[in-house]
């Protein structure tokens, strides 16, 4: 049966702990489906993939475009597609209308947004209202990364009372799950055990309800590793090496036989 919001949540009370990954086309849709990950999110991270320095620059054409390659290759995963940098945050009603053609077009189950301030709060109320479904995200925020940087967030108490805050103004507004990134195993213990909605981590310890990483690098494809991240295998070099044994067998007349 197709992974839900609801189901998540009943993970949550159940304890038992929710596997996430990002995607970014159908192949890696299909495998990670395939090999029972029960949240796929088509992050903004893919504009690192697409050659960007940071996520900034990714439109929500592409986010689209993306998305729906990665649908098309998804039958049990619930698909969360991340809401790329200012498509949201001048108004309501861009937001409304940027999430709604995310869910019309691609087949996705719900939205990710950045923040917890208060006007995104005001946000993700109103899209809540308007039957979409939001998954929070608090800590480092990578759409914020000329104003924090990629550093650990809360590591004062004032910094980690402002996102614990922000947590909670986030489920009363009605997300059905948050992400937490990059902060302080005990902050995010913290939250997830205030909160009745699941918290998925992702640099904030192994107290959280489910884990999220990037993809490409769990799979060693990466240039630059996160300090967060665990290498399960390095197809950077495994693709290197068939790359130029296919080459060499063309050159010397090998390939094909």
């Amino acid at each position: 049966m197709p992974v839900t919001t609801q189901q998540l949540i009943q993970w949550k009370q159940q304890g038992r702990a929710i596997v996430a990954l990002t995607a970014w086309d159908y192949a890696i849709a299909q495998i990670l489906d395939a090999a029972g990950v029960d949240l796929i999110l088509v992050g903004d991270s893919m504009a690192v993939m697409l050659g960007y320095k940071t996520t900034l620059p990714i439109t929500l054409a592409e986010m689209l475009h993306h998305a729906k390659a990665v649908c098309r290759g998804v039958q049990r995963a619930l698909v969360v597609v991340d809401l790329p940098f200012l498509t949201y945050q001048e108004s309501i009603s861009q937001a409304i209308h940027s999430a709604g053609r995310v869910l019309k077009e691609t087949g996705a189950q719900a939205v990710k947004l950045e923040g917890g301030y208060p006007a995104m709060v005001e946000t993700i109320t109103r899209l809540v209202q308007a039957g979409i479904p939001v998954m929070g995200h608090v800590g480092l925020t990578p759409q914020s990364v000329h104003q924090l940087g990629l550093r650990q967030q809360g590591k004062t108490q004032e910094t980690a009372e402002r996102i614990f805050n922000e947590a909670i103004a986030l489920e009363q507004a009605g997300v059905f799950s948050l992400v937490l990134e990059h902060i302080p195993a005990d902050l995010a213990m913290q939250i997830t055990q205030k909160v009745s909605i699941p918290t998925i981590g992702i640099g904030a310890g192994s107290h959280c309800d489910g884990q999220v990483l990037v993809t490409s690098d769990v799979l060693g494809l990466s240039e630059r590793q996160p300090p967060f991240a665990k290498v399960y295998t390095n197809l950077r070099a495994t693709i290197t090496k068939a790359v130029q044994d296919y080459a060499t067998e063309v050159r010397d007349r090998q390939f094909p036989e």
